[in-house]
């Protein structure tokens, strides 16, 4: 019977080596996209857009937001900008008066007298006016706060000379001035998600999701997937991007297509949004179950590579679970068996985590300057310590983690290492309840060093699940932005 519980422990050791192995094969995937992308195929087209841009009590943002976007590079009367405002208690009516005084003909203020719904609603709003006629022959969907770059709409617009293409997206970057320990660990985390791990979903034929703070669709992608966007779901962004794929149109990303945007300098402002964005993740999941794991229904959607990186970020604390426990139980079952498991861990974990990080730096060297620390950082300086235990384990004698007649305190050292994922994911929990409670930054900061960043990701898509499971209220609640965003001097 041991035997066989200590077979279900390995098992479980390599179940929870999934999503390293899987980020790590999709970045070997990134190099690729110098060869292997749809620039050939682009073209000079600059069709006339339609800017859509949801707001709700974003007075604070909007003058900058509009200012900075009738400054782009591109043919003028050529695009509008329709602000669709949410029943906004603020000022914001008394705003987008002045700006279309300031703007006419280009700034139009689209007012839901009743809101409250969700930025879908809002945005389903908008579409059905600026598809009321025929101008519009591109729709940017955006956010309030997101600041272009001037050469990002010709970017982004060219992909659409294909008519193969639906929709596109850019490369959303984390620009809050003065920035802090939290948004520029938010700011590498984007290296790793958009510029490589878009890149590498390029490469295999279309993307997951097109960033909802700048994606263009054609207008004929708008009207082919119903002309509105899904409210079923926390996740409207994805949910477009999957119908897109679906309707047999291409969504793609283009790297050099860069925008703005704020994000949140708290723990608990982070847990608020990237819970509706997990949450969103899994009703996508439940929404789409017909697809996944079956290539001849979609050859995106379905392909066993994509499921497998889709489940190993959706799900992805249930792995490290597994794997903790993994490792926990051959230590009781099968001690001889635990050193190799850990060494196999936390070498593949150190490999997959060196090789990233350096080529997230090369991909952004920008962003590197700004963030290596956060980079370096990133899984948490405890769990480098643990990653270079794992180095010199097959130079020393690791008698307490073997489970060769440990002392008392070596075998709680060798529990705590072996169990650290989920360990971590537990104390990224408590990080975020003192944060919420008002404990000082420093003292914040200070463990998000140790912990790390990317066990508080796993700590909130946890309780996504939690909540999904419990039918939990799905209400959308939308991240509350100040200004700080500004576009970096060139």
């Amino acid at each position: 019977m041991d035997a066989i519980l200590a077979l279900v422990c390995f098992g479980l050791v390599v179940l929870g080596m999934v999503p390293t192995a899987a980020s790590f094969a999709q970045y070997l995937l990134v190099g690729l996209h110098g060869i292997r992308n749809h620039y050939a195929r682009a073209g000079s087209a600059t069709p006339r857009v339609a800017f859509l841009l949801p707001a709700w009590n974003e007075a604070d943002v909007l003058g900058t937001s509009i200012d900075q976007l009738m400054a782009i590079d591109y043919p003028a009367g050529a695009w509008r900008l329709y602000i669709v405002d949410d029943a906004s208690t603020d000022h914001t009516p008394e705003v987008m008066a002045g700006k279309m005084a300031q703007y006419p003909g280009a700034v139009f203020h689209l007012r839901r007298e009743k809101g409250g719904q969700g930025k879908a609603h809002t945005l389903n709003h908008g579409i059905a006016q600026v598809l009321a006629d025929d101008w519009a022959e591109a729709v940017m969907i955006m956010d309030a706060d997101v600041l272009f770059e001037a050469q990002t709409l010709r970017r982004m617009v060219r992909h659409l000379a294909d008519p193969e293409v639906g929709g596109v997206t850019a490369y959303v970057k984390e620009g809050s001035q003065p920035g802090g320990l939290l948004t520029r660990f938010i700011g590498f985390e984007y290296v790793t998600a958009q510029a490589a791990a878009r890149r590498a979903q390029n490469v295999m034929g279309g993307l997951a999701c097109m960033a909802g703070g700048a994606q263009l669709h054609s207008r004929a992608n708008l009207e082919a997937i119903g002309a509105a966007i899904d409210t079923s779901t926390l996740a409207e962004d994805t949910f477009t991007t999957f119908r897109t794929v679906l309707a047999g149109r291409r969504v793609l990303l283009d790297p050099n297509a860069v925008v703005w945007a704020e994000e949140p300098d708290s723990v608990a402002a982070l847990w608020k949004q990237r819970l509706r964005w997990c949450r969103g993740n899994l009703q996508i999941m439940r929404a789409f179950a017909h697809i996944w794991f079956r290539p001849w229904r979609n050859h995106l959607l379905g392909d066993w590579a994509f499921g497998v990186l889709w489940f190993s970020v959706a799900l992805m604390p249930v792995f490290m679970l597994a794997g903790s426990v993994g490792l926990v139980g051959l230590f009781e079952l099968w001690p001889s068996w635990v050193l190799i498991a850990f060494e196999s861990v936390w070498l593949l974990t150190f490999v997959s985590f060196l090789f990233q990080t350096l080529f997230s730096f090369a991909i952004d060297p920008a962003e590197a300057r700004r963030s290596w620390f956060e980079g370096l950082a990133f899984p948490g300086l405890l769990a480098l310590g643990i990653m270079a235990i794992a180095l010199v384990a097959p130079f020393a004698d690791l008698c307490w983690l073997s489970g060769a007649k440990p002392t008392f305190w070596g075998n709680i050292l060798a529990h705590v290492i072996l169990g650290w994922s989920a360990i971590s994911t537990f104390a990224a929990w408590g990080i975020y309840r003192l944060d919420k409670a008002g404990a000082p930054k420093w003292l914040r900061n200070l463990l998000l060093v140790l912990f790390g960043y990317g066990p508080l990701l796993c700590a909130i898509t946890f309780a996504s699940i939690v909540a999904e499971l419990r039918k939990a209220d799905a209400k959308w609640d939308k991240t509350v932005k100040t200004g700080k965003v500004k576009l970096p001097r060139t």
